[in-house]
């Protein structure tokens, strides 16, 4: 029996995959000209195939970059030049905050108690605010920001951009994309893919704000700035060499979901959740971290464990059953979880028995 990792970030491949690596071989993929037409077929079915999956209106682009990582640094680079608003609820969003610090913007950060998120007061955003930006699925707490905040605030303020980071959320999220302007992933959790890949959904609004700095002669980026990706994207090619694989498999992986149905994917994401849930809140020697249901993360499952976390993973690693630690200072303390397309019912019902047992 092999390992099957519920780790929330290189995950366990999509059950695909490995089929997919071997048809790319034989096709000799990896070592084909992104300036080639068949680079341009793969690449139009990626976009293609993650627009449906994802439910991206037509206005909006896809992009694709080396990491989730670097979209950070992209969005600040390409849309904001004075200042920036950032809702921070653990390492991950007090990262992209930071990033903001680091170029040299004026960013304000609000920020939330560990498993948890704030509900967002218009009223505190300056109306000078260029970028207002969520971290939908924290990572490393698993909390989980509600949409409804995120519309809601930008009701308050539709001249401000809205940037999004549903790194480990995607494709369970059904975000209505006209109420943002950014939203970004990785492959390497949700959809199962190996590590090396972003992908950047960005609205027409966040084009023209990058145009508009670049033409006043101030410095977006040498790398991958938006009116580059736009250039090379509407021919279906990127500004440099891509992860030609990565891009691939993408394709591949979305067409697969979407022959299985999303709604299919996101009930039994859905019920896997609860399970976990369930089984942390009757334990006796683990509780959810996130103790408000309503921030609780469907796809990030974190629990608080009495035990040395350390002997809870080397337990379930006996098994074949691979979890993740907590993240920081939470390390010995937490086991996090991940609850991804690829995990079946019967593998989160194995996993959930034998937490059980512990």
């Amino acid at each position: 029996m092999k390992n099957i990792y519920f780790t929330p970030g290189p995950a366990e491949l999509y059950f695909t995959v490995e089929g997919h690596i071997k048809d790319a071989l034989r096709a000799q993929i990896p070592s084909i000209s992104h300036r080639s037409k068949t680079f341009q077929g793969i690449y139009q079915e990626a976009v293609e195939n993650l627009r449906k999956v994802l439910d991206v209106p037509q206005e909006y682009h896809i992009f694709f970059t080396g990491s989730a990582t670097e979209i950070w640094e992209r969005i600040i680079q390409n849309n904001v030049e004075h200042k920036s608003h950032h809702y921070v609820n653990g390492a991950f969003s007090k990262r992209f905050h930071a990033t903001a610090l680091e170029l040299g913007r004026e960013a304000v950060a609000e920020e939330a108690a560990e498993g948890s998120c704030i509900t967002p007061d218009a009223k505190q955003i300056a109306e000078d605010n260029e970028l207002i930006a969520f971290t939908l699925n924290e990572t490393s707490t698993g909390a989980s920001q509600p949409l409804e905040d995120i519309y809601a605030i930008h009701q308050a303020h539709p001249e401000q951009l809205i940037a999004v980071d549903a790194v480990s959320i995607l494709p369970h999220s059904k975000i209505e994309y006209s109420q943002v302007d950014s939203v970004f992933f990785s492959v390497q959790k949700a959809f199962g893919l190996p590590a090396g890949l972003g992908v950047w959904v960005v609205s027409p609004r966040s084009i023209e704000k990058a145009n508009q700095l670049q033409a006043r002669g101030l410095s977006i980026g040498s790398y991958h700035t938006l009116p580059s990706l736009l250039e090379k994207g509407i021919k279906n090619q990127t500004p440099e060499t891509p992860n030609v694989l990565n891009i691939y498999l993408l394709a591949k992986v979305c067409g697969d979901m979407l022959e299985k149905g999303m709604d299919r994917i996101r009930q039994e994401t859905e019920y896997k959740a609860a399970l976990a849930y369930h089984c942390l809140e009757e334990h006796q020697q683990m509780k959810p971290f996130v103790e408000n249901k309503a921030y609780r993360s469907k796809t990030v499952i974190v629990a608080e464990t009495k035990l040395d976390s350390g002997e809870v993973i080397d337990q379930l690693k006996k098994q074949k059953l691979i979890v993740g630690s907590g993240y920081g200072s939470y390390k010995t303390k937490h086991i996090r979880i991940a609850n991804f397309p690829t995990h079946s019912k019967e593998q989160f019902e194995l996993l959930v028995d034998k937490i059980n047992a512990l």
